[in-house]
C-alpha cells in the first residue's frame, strides 16, 4: 500500500494514513516508556515507603516488648499492698512498687493492677485487703477515697467483662463508700468499706476459668458488646477495600528483611516460665472493740517464704474494649491471675499513634489496628483527626501488615497508602513527558500542514500547467492554420493583410503568456528581485495604455483613460516591467471573460487619497 501511494503521489486521504501511522510508530513505545518509567518510580516510591513502616513497626514492638519485659519483672508479691523489704527475717514492710497512686506505669492507659487468687478472691495493690485503719498505712482520707473509687472501677470492669464474680451488695457499696469518703474518723465506717471492696471467696474459681477463656480463638468465642460495636463499625481487615497488588510484588523481597528483624528483636526469643522464691507478709488481725461496734486491727505480721512458678505474660482484648495483660503463677500449689487492666485508646494513642504521627508517612497513609483480624483501631495522620468513623474511609493500597511480637501477637498492624509520592523523579519525568507529548503532536501536526501545502502546490502547479498548456495551444494553432492558408495561396490581397494582423496577435498573446510561465518561475524559485524607481504617474498611466491599446482594440473593446484628476509631479515608486506585466493580464483576462458583453468598455485610472495613497 505504501509503495503504490509513494508510486502515483499523496493525496490528503493518504498523507493523514501515513502521518497516523507514524504518530503511532513514535506514540506508543514512547507511551510504554514513560509508563514503565513512571511504574518504577511508583515502585521505588512504595518499597522505600514500606520499609519504613517496617522500621516503624519494628521500632513500636521493640518499644511495647521492652514494656512487657518490665512488667514480668515484677515478682509475685509486689501485687499485694506491702512486701517485705531486705532480709525477710527482719520483717521489715513497705508499700509495694505498684500501690503508688497515681498509678505510675510504663504503659500508657494503665489502669491499675489486680490479682485474683485461687478461690476468685479479688484483690488490687491500690488497697491492703485486710481493713485496718488506711492512717496506719499513711493514706490521707481523701487519697484514700480516690483509691477506693479507682478500685471499684478496676473490679466493675473486671466483672463487666466477667473475669471476677460482681459483688451482690453493690448498692450497700457505694452506701458505705460514700460514708467513708465522708466520715474518715469513724473506724467501723472505714472497716465496714474496705471489707465490701473484697470480693467473696468462690471455691469453683470461676474468675480464673474466665481468663483461661481469653486465649480461646474467636471462632470459639462469643463476641460481646463492645467487640460487636468495633466489628460494625470497621469489619475485618480482609473486607476493607485495600489494594494488595504492590504488596504482593514486595513480599517477596522484604521476606529476609523481616526474618532478620524477627532475630533482632528483643522479645524475639522464646518465651518461658520461671521460678522465684519469694517472702509474703502475713498479718495477723484481731478484733478490737470500739464505742459502738468493732473493728480489724493489725496486730502482727508473720513472714512467709515460698517458691512460685511464673508464667509468660498474655494480652486479650475484653467485651468492654479494655485491654487486659495478665499472668497465672503457681504458689504453694494454688494458682493465682495477676495482671493490669489497660485503656484501649490511651494505650494506642501512646504507643503506636503518636510513633505513627511523628513520621513522614502520617502524611500519606492510614495505620490499622487489628486484633485478631477485626479492626479495633484506625489512626489517619494527614486529617488531624485520631481516629476515623467508618470502614469506608479504609480504603488505598496495603504498604505492609504485621503482627506484633508475644505476648501481643494478636495484635495486627495494617499500613495502607492513601497518597503515593512519586519520588524526586516524579516531577522531572512528568515535564520531559509533556514536552515529548508536545514535540511529537506539534511535528506530526506541522508535517500534516507541510504536507497539505505541497499538496496544494502541487495540485496548483498541474492546474497551472494544463491552463498554460491550453493557452499555449490557441494561439498556436491559430498562427500555424492562418500561416498554412498563406502558404497554400489561398487568402487574397485584402484577406492577407488582416490574416497578418492576426498573426502578429496571436504571436503578442503567445509572448506574453511565455513571460508570465517565466515570472512565475523565478517567483517558485526565490524571492522576486524588483527593481523600484520613482516614476511619474501619469506617465505610468500612459505607458501601460499604450501597452494594452492594440490588446483591447483587437479584441473589439474600447480603452478608456482618465488621468485629469492626478495633481502634476505624482510619483510613485515601481519596477514598471512587473507594473506593466501586472495590467496586461487583467486585461488579457478582461478581454476572455468578458467576451460576450453587451458594453464592452475598459476604464484604465488613478486618484490620490486624502493620506498621499495613490
Amino acid at each position: 500500500m505504501l509503495r503504490a501511494t509513494l508510486a502515483r503521489g499523496f493525496d490528503r486521504s493518504s498523507l493523514r494514513t501515513v502521518l497516523l501511522l507514524f504518530f503511532l510508530a513514535l506514540g506508543i513505545p514512547t507511551a510504554i516508556l514513560i509508563y514503565q518509567a513512571f511504574d518504577q518510580l511508583k515502585w521505588e516510591a512504595f518499597h522505600q515507603h514500606r520499609l519504613m513502616a517496617e522500621e516503624l513497626a519494628l521500632r513500636i514492638d521493640n518499644r511495647l516488648v521492652e514494656l512487657i519485659e518490665s512488667e514480668e519483672s515484677h515478682s509475685f508479691a509486689d501485687y499485694s499492698f506491702l512486701v517485705v523489704a531486705g532480709d525477710p527475717e527482719a520483717n521489715f514492710l513497705q508499700r509495694s512498687p505498684l500501690s503508688s497512686y497515681p498509678v505510675d506505669a510504663p504503659i500508657p492507659g494503665l489502669l491499675a493492677y489486680f490479682q485474683v487468687d485461687a478461690r476468685g478472691g479479688f484483690s488490687t495493690p491500690l488497697l491492703p485487703r485486710q481493713s485496718p485503719d488506711p492512717r496506719s498505712y499513711g493514706i490521707p482520707a481523701a487519697e484514700y477515697a480516690q483509691r477506693l473509687a479507682l478500685q471499684q472501677q478496676l473490679q466493675q470492669v473486671l466483672s463487666r467483662n466477667r473475669l471476677v464474680l460482681a459483688r451482690p451488695d453493690e448498692q450497700t457499696t457505694e452506701r458505705r463508700n460514700a460514708s467513708a469518703k465522708v466520715s474518715f474518723d469513724d473506724r467501723l465506717v472505714v472497716a465496714e468499706a474496705a471489707e465490701a471492696m473484697e470480693a467473696p471467696a468462690d471455691s469453683d474459681s470461676e474468675g480464673q476459668a474466665a481468663f483461661d477463656r481469653l486465649n480461646e480463638s474467636y471462632a470459639n468465642r462469643n463476641l460481646g458488646g463492645n467487640e460487636q460495636e468495633v466489628a460494625r463499625l470497621y469489619g475485618r481487615v480482609e473486607d476493607l477495600l485495600l489494594d494488595s497488588s504492590l504488596a504482593a510484588q514486595s513480599r517477596e523481597l522484604a521476606r529476609g528483611r523481616r526474618q532478620a528483624s524477627a532475630m533482632e528483636k528483643p522479645g524475639g526469643g522464646q518465651r518461658s516460665k520461671r521460678k522465684e522464691l519469694i517472702s509474703v507478709p502475713e498479718p495477723t488481725l484481731q478484733k478490737k472493740d470500739m464505742d459502738k461496734g468493732e473493728a480489724d486491727v493489725l496486730s502482727s505480721v508473720r513472714v512467709m517464704t515460698f517458691e512460685s512458678e511464673i508464667d509468660p505474660f498474655d494480652f486479650a482484648l475484653l467485651d468492654s474494649g479494655h485491654f487486659v495483660l495478665f499472668r497465672k503463677v503457681w504458689r504453694d500449689g494454688q494458682r493465682y491471675i495477676q495482671g493490669a487492666v489497660i485503656e484501649q485508646q490511651a494505650f494506642v494513642q501512646g504507643l503506636i499513634a503518636n510513633s505513627f504521627r511523628s513520621t513522614g508517612l502520617a502524611g500519606m497513609s492510614d495505620l490499622i489496628i487489628a486484633y485478631r483480624g477485626n479492626v479495633v483501631a484506625a489512626v489517619r495522620g494527614q486529617s488531624g483527626r485520631n481516629y476515623l468513623e467508618s470502614s469506608r474511609e479504609l480504603s488505598g493500597a496495603l504498604l505492609y501488615r504485621t503482627r506484633l511480637s508475644a505476648p501481643l501477637a494478636d495484635l495486627e498492624l495494617v499500613f495502607s497508602i492513601t497518597r503515593l509520592p512519586t519520588g524526586p523523579g516524579g516531577p522531572l519525568l512528568g515535564w520531559i513527558s509533556l514536552i515529548l507529548m508536545l514535540v511529537l503532536c506539534g511535528g506530526v501536526y506541522l508535517m500534516y500542514r507541510l504536507g497539505l501545502s505541497q499538496l496544494e502546490l502541487t495540485r496548483k502547479q498541474q492546474d497551472f500547467v494544463s491552463a498554460v498548456s491550453h493557452e499555449l495551444k490557441t494561439p498556436l494553432t491559430s498562427i500555424r492554420m492562418y500561416g498554412e492558408m498563406l502558404r497554400a495561396g489561398w487568402a487574397d490581397e485584402d484577406k492577407k493583410q488582416s490574416y497578418y494582423e492576426f498573426i502578429y496577435q496571436e504571436s503578442e498573446r503567445l509572448s506574453r503568456l511565455i513571460t508570465n510561465v517565466l515570472q512565475l518561475a523565478r517567483l517558485t524559485r526565490s524571492d522576486p528581485q524588483f527593481d523600484l524607481k520613482p516614476v511619474d504617474l501619469a506617465e505610468l498611466i500612459d505607458m501601460v495604455a499604450s501597452k494594452i491599446a492594440s490588446q483591447i482594440q483587437g479584441a473589439g473593446f474600447v480603452l478608456e483613460i482618465d488621468n485629469g484628476s492626478i495633481p502634476g509631479q505624482t510619483a510613485v515608486l515601481v519596477d514598471t516591467d512587473s507594473f506593466t506585466q501586472v495590467f496586461i493580464n487583467l486585461v488579457d483576462n478582461a478581454i476572455k471573460f468578458s467576451a460576450g458583453a453587451e458594453k464592452k468598455l475598459i476604464e484604465l485610472g488613478a486618484r490620490v487619497t486624502k493620506d498621499g495613497t495613490v
